[in-house]
């Protein structure tokens, strides 16, 4: 019964990517329709899964792999909805499903035991930095799919191949906007979640920084983003540099994401 929400969110997440890629190609109401239902019926299964399991556990299921992977597709699932509301940005949801799905298919490869928490990570900053870095590791998600579109919309522009896909994007210039907004919620949340990381780490282990590999980590992605808001602010760089940029920063969060779960082991691998 339990794996039942987790399962149906990660079914419906496969078929939301699937009618966003046939939104790509051919474009239809009907296939916009499907995606975002799909998608719903996918964050309200993965928002049940995640209330059984921390039910289950007694606290915030994020401290295993399968666990932390699951809540960061949930957290970009999350603001995706938010921004929807917000900004109507048209075929968004066709370029994120693709990467919330991947994520979830990731997730679902790895052990499901339910572990208890360590006594030393009992306490509440474990809601106000995971929340913190998980958001704000989902906004810069949403930056990199900005940059895809953006330079998929640039390229259509460069060799004046308008009409089909090029109508149903947003302009460049909305695009840049919305690329620049995204890093500019998703930075001084992740400064804040560094800045919790460390009071968290001094009340569990008496020291705010130990050289963890995911702080090490979190404080290179934290200098690459302080980078690419220098370069668009001070340098210049907007448009295809800054996408290019956002892409980068997003991979190698990725990168850190998974290396430092399977690769290393340091504090932030909870027992």
């Amino acid at each position: 019964m339990s794996v039942y929400p987790f399962e149906l969110a990660l079914t419906f997440y496969f078929a939301a990517a699937l009618f966003g890629v046939i939104e790509i190609i051919r474009g239809s109401r009907a296939t916009s329709w499907l995606m975002m239902i799909s998608a719903g019926l996918g964050f309200a299964n993965h928002t049940v899964s995640i209330l059984y399991r921390y039910a289950a556990a007694g606290h915030l299921p994020i401290s295993s792999p399968h666990e932390a992977a699951s809540f960061f597709a949930w957290s970009i699932m999350l603001l995706f909805f938010v921004l929807r509301m917000r900004y109507r940005i048209g075929l968004m949801g066709s370029f994120i499903m693709p990467v919330v799905f991947l994520l979830m298919l990731a997730s679902s490869m790895l052990s499901r035991d339910i572990k208890p928490l360590s006594p030393t990570l009992q306490s509440y900053w474990l809601w106000i930095h995971t929340f913190l870095a998980f958001t704000g590791d989902a906004a810069f998600a949403l930056a990199f799919v900005t940059g895809i579109m953006y330079l998929v919309q640039e390229h259509y522009l460069k060799s004046k191949h308008m009409g089909g896909l090029f109508d149903r994007l947003p302009s460049i210039q909305m695009l840049d906007y919305l690329n620049y907004r995204l890093i500019t919620i998703g930075f001084p949340l992740m400064t804040l979640a560094i800045v919790t990381g460390a009071l968290w780490a001094d009340s569990a282990w008496g020291s705010y920084w130990r050289w963890d590999p995911r702080e090490v980590w979190s404080l290179i992605i934290w200098f690459l983003y302080a980078i690419i808001l220098h370069a668009r602010l001070v340098a210049g760089w907007r448009g295809r540099r800054a996408s290019v940029l956002s892409i980068l920063g997003f991979l190698v969060i990725v990168g850190a994401f998974f290396g430092i779960k399977f690769f290393h082991k340091g504090l932030h691998i909870f027992p």
